[in-house]
């Protein structure tokens, strides 16, 4: 813990406004944290990590500008002593892990309760790892992943797949490619069905896990 005359310095990142203002509510006139920042794009954070220290990130995982475990990675390797912690409703496996690999201290499901918190917050400045109790079930079950076959994909699909990872948007890829935007769109439900999940996040994360990219 820091001394008792420095307050301790958290930032959030988040896309939704009002998840950051309900945070924001929780720690506001708490006595040993502050809020020294609030932002809804990962390139505005790292702007504001370029100029001012923070003690704790809160970091959301699906950004209109990244991902979150993407911005964790690079956060970890050029601020160190900034402990991030993922907050998010996205509770699949292969995430959390691959969060955590790139240096969080912590990852929280936004349905925690203010009590949760802080004792998270207290954990990570002990500097033990803060995870919900559903994430600790999660990370404590086997990992079946690694039993599902590798999805065989088409030369069109890898190509998708690789852009997707790259952060490329559906319209930039359509372009890039000489494609129709639907025709791209048609790709990315064959590829999230292929893996067997829900969004874009996990489909990356899944197809690194399987090496195809």
């Amino acid at each position: 813990m820091l001394p008792n005359h420095h307050k301790i310095s958290i930032a959030i990142v988040d896309d939704h406004p009002i998840v950051i203002q309900g945070f924001k509510s929780l720690l506001e006139n708490d006595p040993v944290y502050e809020i020294a920042g609030c932002f809804t794009t990962g390139g505005d954070l790292m702007q504001f990590l370029s100029q001012q220290k923070v003690d704790i990130l809160l970091l959301d995982i699906t950004l209109p500008d990244g991902s979150g475990v993407h911005f964790c990675k690079e956060i970890s390797e050029r601020y160190p002593d900034t402990n991030v912690v993922g907050l998010s409703n996205l509770n699949e496996r292969s995430i959390i892990s691959q969060l955590l690999k790139n240096g969080a201290r912590g990852y929280l499901l936004k349905n925690l309760s203010a009590r949760e918190l802080l004792d998270a917050l207290n954990t990570v400045m002990e500097g033990k790892i803060a995870l919900s109790d559903e994430v600790k079930d999660i990370l404590q079950q086997p990992d079946l992943n690694t039993l599902q076959p590798v999805p065989e994909l088409t030369k069109r699909e890898k190509q998708i797949l690789h852009l997707l990872a790259a952060g490329r948007k559906s319209a930039a890829i359509a372009e890039e490619l000489y494609i129709s935007p639907l025709t791209v769109k048609t790709h990315r439900a064959t590829l999230l069905h292929k893996f067997q999940v829900n969004n874009i996040v996990t489909l990356i994360n899944r197809a690194k896990e399987t090496g195809l990219i």
